[in-house]
């Protein structure tokens, strides 16, 4: 019988042994599940050899199915991509990342307690320089959805009064006045604040701060009405975003910087929102695409905990077509695309079409095609291995 000791003191354990019949059970019913599992996308750890560069296992490496320079697209990306999303392997980013010379991506992650961004035009001196057209009246502006007040105010201490408000709440009950650092400052004269549930967003002359919550939903339209909000769009502006996060074991809260990007002016972002306008209508000049990379639920967290997105001109794909990863990953709606699908097609729509584009999409066709195989292959094995045994 089983013995042993807890804290210096004999113990006897008594325990029901299992048949072999549940050994058997247990033992399908594992191997099973974790083909299941395995089959569905997550390849979890594993030896494998894996490309360095594709980031694929090397048995389906696709560098060398793509050409052997990257092509030089007119129209430059930036793709935001979700940290979960990075390591799938039907991500198309990579794809996009060895195919094309003008494009910079940028690993976003979810909001779980605070973030504070910052954007300031690429021509500092436009904001101070553009005179409010007539008077700017912000009384039904909102920004948040089910927003219970909005305020447009110019205090002699704007942050004061943004902490003391009671619709605004904070996540662990810490204040966001302890994240501020000086580069954040929000306080000034001839500034102009909206606050309201989980959102603060304050326009200045130099440049538009926001401070944003957890599942927060901000609209900021408002915001292009304001001198320094045209001067963004006009001449094109950085974003830098500063992230709050737990530390393990610890429980210790630290903040970091998420990303420092600059966008640059013509840009435009690709994401099927309700203002968003058919690439066929578009009437202006594209000049750089911003796109969201994720699942469709982390997409759309992406683009409202990332609110500097709505001052963009929002683009979406016709809905009319089917993706190519249709059979292999779950699309929520018609109109998603895999990243890869929706820079190519944007761009042939918008004149950046060029040679090898094309290419491209028979790449992550293939891509496909493993995964597919890849699939059935596991299942078939799994099927086998649970017959075969005893």
């Amino acid at each position: 019988m089983p013995h042993g000791s807890v804290a210096g003191i004999p113990v006897v354990f008594l325990h029901r042994p299992l048949d072999a019949t549940h050994h058997l059970f247990f033992a399908k019913r594992f191997n099973f599940y974790r083909a299941l599992y395995l089959a569905m996308g997550s390849e979890g750890p594993s030896r494998r050899p894996f490309c360095l560069k594709c980031f694929k296992a090397a048995s389906t490496c696709i560098c060398s199915r793509l050409p052997s320079t990257p092509l030089d697209n007119s129209i430059s990306v930036t793709i935001l991509l979700h940290s979960l999303e990075k390591k799938h392997p039907l991500n198309s980013t990579r794809i996009a990342k060895l195919g094309l010379k003008n494009l910079e991506i940028v690993p976003v992650t979810d909001v779980n307690f605070h973030a504070q961004l910052v954007l300031r035009p690429l021509e500092p001196s436009m904001g101070a320089q553009m005179k409010p057209e007539g008077s700017l009246n912000f009384s039904d502006a909102k920004c948040c959805n089910g927003c219970r007040s909005a305020h447009s105010f110019n205090p002699q201490n704007p942050l004061e009064r943004q902490v003391s408000d009671p619709s605004f709440t904070y996540h662990k009950q810490t204040p966001i006045s302890s994240m501020l650092q000086l580069d954040f400052d929000v306080s000034s004269a001839d500034s102009i604040t909206m606050a309201c549930d989980k959102c603060i967003v304050t326009c200045s002359s130099r440049d538009i701060k926001m401070f944003v919550e957890r599942s927060c939903k901000p609209r900021i339209n408002w915001v292009l009405e304001t001198p320094i909000g045209r001067a963004a769009i006009d001449s094109g502006f950085n974003v830098k975003k500063l992230q709050r996060k737990e530390l393990q074991p610890s429980k210790k809260l630290e903040d970091f910087d998420e990303f420092d990007i600059a966008i640059p002016p013509g840009a435009a972002l690709l994401f099927p929102s309700d203002k968003a306008i058919s690439l066929k209508e578009v009437d202006f000049e594209v000049k750089h695409l911003v796109v969201l990379d994720g699942t469709w639920a982390k997409a759309k967290r992406i683009y409202h905990e990332n609110p500097w997105l709505q001052l963009l001109p929002h683009l979406k794909l016709d809905s009319g077509r089917e993706s190519l990863y249709a059979e292999v990953r779950h699309e929520p709606k018609a109109g998603c695309f895999s990243t890869i699908e929706s820079i190519v097609c944007a761009m042939k729509e918008l004149g950046g079409a060029m040679e090898g584009l094309d290419k491209l999409l028979d790449v992550f066709r293939s891509m496909v095609d493993d995964q597919r195989v890849c699939c059935k292959d596991k299942i078939k094995d799994s099927v086998l291995e649970t017959v075969s045994e005893p």
